[in-house]
């Protein structure tokens, strides 16, 4: 793997690329999210409320107006060139030395590797040039593909944060906690 940091562009693979989120990506982002919202919208609570062009740029001017001020980064996922997703670091506590990174793929581009590598190389960069000492990954208890992942990379299952996440007005989800620490 092979990382541009000055640019904070990863190059995960010869056909994976994680490049900073920018207003560009909106419309790849808006179509993807629009063109899959009932796969989307069973795991993403975003996916109901992005409703239009507008709101897609709206979260990218947030996100890149907010994460300077942090070591949080958003990356669009390429695999050959093309948009398949988002991925980044979140809720980055700097004196505790730990961050989480979640994630979203097209559905057309699930079951390539993409996001276990995806993941692997936020790892080792949170690691490795963050300084971070832990580094935790949250899934819906009924996302298997989605939790597979820590799985996949030895990450270490810590328990559930029920109902962690607000799905819909009155739907919560409990969410699987899975962790993984430098020493490890």
């Amino acid at each position: 793997m092979e990382e541009v940091i000055n640019s904070r562009i990863i190059q995960v693979t010869e056909c994976i690329q994680l490049k900073p989120l920018e207003t560009s990506d909106a419309e790849d982002i808006f179509n993807t999210i629009d063109s899959q919202r009932e796969y989307l919208g069973q795991w993403l609570p975003f996916v109901k409320h992005t409703k239009k062009m507008e709101h897609t740029r709206d979260f990218i001017h947030f996100i890149t107006n907010h994460q300077p001020l942090s070591l949080d980064h958003t990356f669009v996922i390429r695999y050959n060139g093309a948009f398949v997703g988002l991925i980044g670091y979140k809720g980055t506590d700097i004196i505790n030395r730990k961050t989480e990174i979640g994630y979203w793929l097209s559905e057309k581009f699930q079951k390539k590797g993409i996001v276990t590598q995806s993941v692997k190389a936020l790892i080792s960069y949170a690691f490795n040039h963050m300084d971070m000492n832990r580094v935790q990954i949250k899934c819906a208890t009924g996302n298997t593909p989605s939790k597979n992942i820590p799985k996949r990379l030895d990450f270490r299952f810590e328990g559930i944060e029920r109902d962690g996440e607000q799905l819909d007005d009155d739907i919560f989800t409990d969410l699987e906690v899975y962790s993984k620490l430098k020493n490890d």
